[in-house]
């Protein structure tokens, strides 16, 4: 429409020079005409390319528009939410790179440097239905922490037994050097109190 309206407006040019020249009122009345139509479809030739460019918008929104919320929605629903309170979370040690695979932290472990024959030390939330700990002097601990001797522990429950031992029935328990086993936190079961077993074999070797 833009070059349709540009050429209108060369004929009306024309059309006026050559009524001016010859005195003519009909040529006159034609330039005037062509210089209407030429106005109609500058208007029209506007408006189109108006609308062209916002359809483009619509379809591309430029950079302008990148991270904006739509209308309607609060800043803060289109990244992420307002920040609140501290709320305390509970923090699972890794279990990567444990010697063995599958190994999985006893809940509510001593802290380090605990002693693991402490009745109940740094242990939270013991299920109901496992044993108490064997009651063990630091002494037998101590000489317990540096055997190779192999006990069955059960993921997820703090103690660590032998494998006859009936707390383990209907369980899947797993084996683990009792070094290892005090290491991570694990204390003796006291129904077959793995550390009197164990320190009896050490001393008849």
């Amino acid at each position: 429409m833009l070059v349709a309206s540009l050429l209108l407006i060369l004929v009306a040019v024309v059309l006026l020079v050559v009524g001016l020249t010859g005195g003519s009122s009909v040529l006159l009345a034609a330039s005037i005409a062509a210089s209407l139509l030429a106005a109609v479809a500058l208007v029209v030739g506007a408006r189109q390319a108006a609308a062209a460019r916002a359809a483009a918008a619509r379809v591309d929104p430029g950079p302008s528009d990148q991270g904006r919320p739509p209308a309607g929605r609060a800043p803060w629903d289109a990244a992420e939410p307002p920040a609140g309170p501290d709320v305390p979370v509970q923090r699972v040690p890794s279990t990567i790179g444990a010697d063995d695979p599958g190994w999985r932290q006893p809940p509510g472990s001593p802290a380090a440097g605990a002693d693991p024959s402490a009745d109940g030390a740094g242990e939270a939330a013991t299920p109901l239905d496992e044993p108490p700990p064997l009651p063990v002097s630091p002494a037998d601990a101590a000489l317990v922490a540096e055997l190779d001797a192999e006990v069955q522990v059960v993921d997820g429950r703090p103690r660590y037994h032998l494998s006859d031992c009936p707390h383990l029935y209907g369980r899947g328990a797993e084996p683990l050097p009792v070094a290892e086993a005090v290491r991570l936190g694990f204390t003796p079961c006291s129904r077959c109190a793995p550390d009197d077993a164990l320190l009896a074999d050490a001393r008849l070797l």
